[in-house]
């Protein structure tokens, strides 16, 4: 069994920060196990970082289910957890149910996330009901983001209230941890403070009960990414590098 379960994330609830990066890929999914990443997101951002979208709406469950069956296959000890991608868990109970045990039985996810707050929560209460480990995603939700828009969350008391009270629907309709997306730092503390279950932030300040990237920022891959997210590394340039000196090596030959 791997030590990295809905559980044990859980548990980390005041005793020491959680790392979390995304994958898309066993090769990435490896290194990032081999490194000792407790949590990996095979995020619907796979739609545009990975396959050239502009946004994580054209992510289908499709998509999902095969990058979620490459990352597994690559990791022994970090918990996967798959992305719920848009319009596969609005509709009916039975087709939220269908297509989030369809990511757990067909593609080996340890748990599923969805985004949204106390309108979910239902859905949260059905999955987890039913053996479906559910991580939570509140604030700034991408799937959404026709209607809502890119910007920061909680700015106003009103918007501050309504995070609150979507933290503590989901939590009490039994996710294990939430994710928080840009949402204002000190809201951000306030909900960490109010629930017993980690939360995860995305650009949403420190006081967060752990941190997750997108693996493409970490590692310096994104021409333009977001304010919040350090580069570790510039593979950007070290692959162009790369590709540059083989391609003169190759045309040099001949």
């Amino acid at each position: 069994m791997k030590p990295w379960t809905p559980r044990t994330i859980k548990n980390q609830k005041g005793k020491a920060p959680i790392a979390c990066l995304t994958a898309y890929d066993a090769l990435v999914a490896t290194l990032l196990d081999q490194a000792g990443i407790p949590l990996i997101l095979v995020g619907d951002s796979l739609a545009n970082t990975a396959l050239g979208f502009d946004s994580t709406v054209p992510a289908t469950l499709e998509m999902m289910a095969h990058h979620t069956a490459a990352v597994v296959r690559g990791t022994k000890n970090a918990m996967v957890v798959a992305d719920m991608p848009f319009q596969t868990y609005h509709f009916t109970p039975q087709e939220s149910l269908r297509n989030a045990g369809r990511l757990i039985q067909e593609a080996g996810a340890d748990a599923v996330m969805i985004e949204g707050g106390a309108a979910m929560a239902d859905t949260v209460r059905l999955l987890t009901a039913n053996g479906i480990p559910v991580l939570g995603h509140i604030g700034l939700l991408p799937q959404s983001h026709k209607q809502t828009g890119y910007r920061a969350r909680g700015k106003t008391s009103a918007e501050a209230r309504q995070l609150l009270a979507d933290a503590k629907a989901i939590t009490s309709a039994g996710a294990f941890a939430i994710v928080l997306e840009c949402v204002e730092e000190s809201v951000a503390q306030k909900i960490t403070r109010a629930i017993p279950i980690p939360t995860i932030g995305i650009g949403s300040g420190t006081a967060c009960d752990g941190q997750i990237r997108v693996i493409a920022d970490v590692l310096g891959l994104t021409e333009n990414a977001p304010k919040f997210a350090k580069p570790y590394a510039n593979l950007r340039k070290a692959i162009t590098s790369a590709a540059l000196h083989y391609l003169r090596d190759t045309t040099e030959t001949r």
